[in-house]
């Protein structure tokens, strides 16, 4: 029997939880439960085209889990994971857990790190430019499944993105530039502000005005919010407050009745780690909800 149909559907909507927040019980290793390979390479940023080096040459660790059992050549889910050293160490366990349990389906997962120079992490994270979907899809992907074997799916429907802060506005710009390639979002603290620099508006002008302006696109959108993120007492002309930019877009979704679901979590920092560690099964079961789990 199917364990995800025997529990009810995740609603959409807007939420708030507040603490004690724990660690979900899908983070711990369970026996009897098949576990998948990681393995990792680095890339030398002089072999993109895209992204070659803002400001000289840099190494990007990258990292590939494989569910067990993957059959060689059947194309796979894709969940692409932006600062990938971040949730390198607790989504493999978990992803290990709810495939077991037929929750998700066996997705392949793309730990892809940013660069360590903040300027070149702006470059790739801040923009509202296709440059960075198209970056995974045509540099990073190929390496990876030629690396593992493994055959990535080309329907969007089959891919996600993850990331928080800046990296939590770049997966959801993966998705909204491109939505050819990837339809799934997830959030933690994204940064919906305008870049530090101020040279833009950046990931303000989303729930400023482009979400309401375009056509309703075929995506689905987890957000989750920390009432401590970055900007919290900041005005609303500073386009500064992730705080009231995650409430906004949250009512940008709605408005175009898109499909999302949005947490604002009670006294939590940025990407608050507690908070990531008590939600992300749940985010991924939501995220993945009307997916083929076999």
């Amino acid at each position: 029997m199917n364990p995800r149909a025997e529990s009810p559907l995740l609603p959409d909507g807007d939420f708030k939880i507040a603490p004690p927040y724990a660690d979900a019980p899908e983070l711990a290793v369970k026996p009897g439960v098949p576990r998948g390979t990681v393995r990792e390479f680095v890339m030398e940023s002089q072999e993109s085209k895209i992204f070659p080096g803002l400001n000289g040459a840099f190494k990007r660790n990258v990292a590939v889990y494989v569910p067990e059992g993957y059959v060689a050549e059947t194309p796979a889910p894709l969940l692409v994971v932006l600062d990938g050293a971040s949730y390198k160490d607790v989504l493999p366990r978990v992803l290990d857990n709810m495939i077991h349990d037929l929750r998700v389906p066996p997705v392949v997962a793309l730990f892809i790190d940013s660069a360590g120079d903040v300027k070149q992490r702006g470059l790739e994270y801040d923009s509202l430019s296709e440059n960075y979907a198209v970056f995974v899809e045509t540099e990073v992907l190929p390496r990876a499944a030629r690396e593992n074997r493994v055959t990535i799916s080309k329907d969007p429907r089959a891919r996600a993105a993850l990331g928080g802060g800046p990296g939590g506005a770049a997966a959801f710009t993966m998705a909204w530039t491109r939505p050819d390639l990837f339809r799934r979002v997830l959030s933690y603290s994204g940064a919906f502000v305008a870049p530090p620099d101020g040279a833009s508006h950046g990931a303000w002008d989303y729930h400023a005005g482009l979400i309401a302006a375009a056509d309703a696109k075929p995506l689905h959108v987890w957000l989750a919010a920390g009432e401590k993120d970055d900007g919290g007492d900041a005005d609303e002309k500073s386009m500064r407050n992730t705080v009231l930019a995650n409430r906004r877009m949250a009512a940008a979704l709605k408005a175009k009745t898109y499909r999302y679901r949005s947490l604002v979590a009670a006294g939590a920092a940025p990407a608050d780690r507690k908070v990531v560690n008590q939600t992300l099964p749940e985010a991924l079961q939501w995220l993945w909800q009307g997916f083929p789990t076999e």
